[in-house]
């Protein structure tokens, strides 16, 4: 079985976001990046099959400026076999990435496809999704549990009245949730072998063009202080007259 997981470079969550002067965006100059969270727990669970005998081959790709390249050799050194590496300097929504995505997928016929279930910087959550509309794939998301066994994929998802258990017929696309796995640290070893290992560069003339216009970045508003009452009695006359929640 061939696997295929995507993996995005991102502000690491440790970092405290700023936003531009002018209100551009978010800032990114000399700001550690790191791997997406979620796409880290999907290259761990693909790593976790191959350890199983289930995976024969883990192709990591990651979609980006040439600092991506970074986040492929953590992906190498973590378990991957293979990295594909597609350069654009833009800042592309999930309907580019899925394209792209189901381009590689046409040539590497990946038996599953595991992605993070959304990107800490724009959390849109839309991307596994759209990709499985495309490849007309059954589709898995938010999933806390995976098994595979004779071409199925049985996967336990969190919706909000609970746990809701599918079974998919391979090839998937299925995206994780944080309670399916934690990741582990690559070993020196491994960081120092993925540095030899080759990138696949794959050129794109897919129409990369945006759907959505940024007009501008804000920070959030600033938390106000919280007061204490002396009373249940004041607590609700405050959430009565000033909060206006009752």
């Amino acid at each position: 079985m061939k696997i295929l997981v995507s993996i995005k470079r991102v502000i690491d969550y440790n970092v405290h976001i700023r936003v531009k002067t002018d209100g551009s965006g978010v800032e990114t100059q000399n700001v550690k990046m790191a791997a997406n969270p979620f796409d880290a727990i999907a290259l761990e669970e693909a790593v976790r099959l191959k350890e199983k005998k289930l995976a024969t081959e883990i192709i990591a790709v990651s979609i980006g400026p040439q600092e991506s390249q970074e986040t492929l050799r953590y992906a190498l050194a973590m378990g991957a076999d293979r990295a594909i590496y597609i350069p654009t300097e833009k800042s592309l929504e999930p309907l580019n990435i899925a394209k792209l995505l189901k381009n590689i997928i046409a040539q590497e016929n990946p038996d599953l496809i595991i992605l993070g279930k959304q990107a800490i910087d724009n959390d849109c959550n839309q991307t596994g999704q759209m990709l499985a509309g495309l490849l007309n794939y059954p589709q898995g998301t938010f999933i806390s549990k995976l098994d595979i066994s004779n071409n199925i994929a049985t996967v336990i998802r969190e919706i909000d009245g609970g746990l809701e258990t599918l079974e998919l017929q391979l090839p998937a696309v299925i995206t994780t949730d944080l309670r399916l796995n934690e990741p582990r640290y690559p070993r020196l070893p491994d960081i120092m072998k993925a540095k030899q290992k080759v990138i696949e560069i794959h050129e794109t003339t897919e129409d990369l063009l945006p759907h959505t216009e940024l007009m501008t970045t804000t920070e959030p508003p600033a938390r106000k202080l919280g007061i204490k009452v002396s009373s249940a009695q004041e607590l609700l006359q405050k959430l009565k007259h000033e909060a206006k929640v009752l």
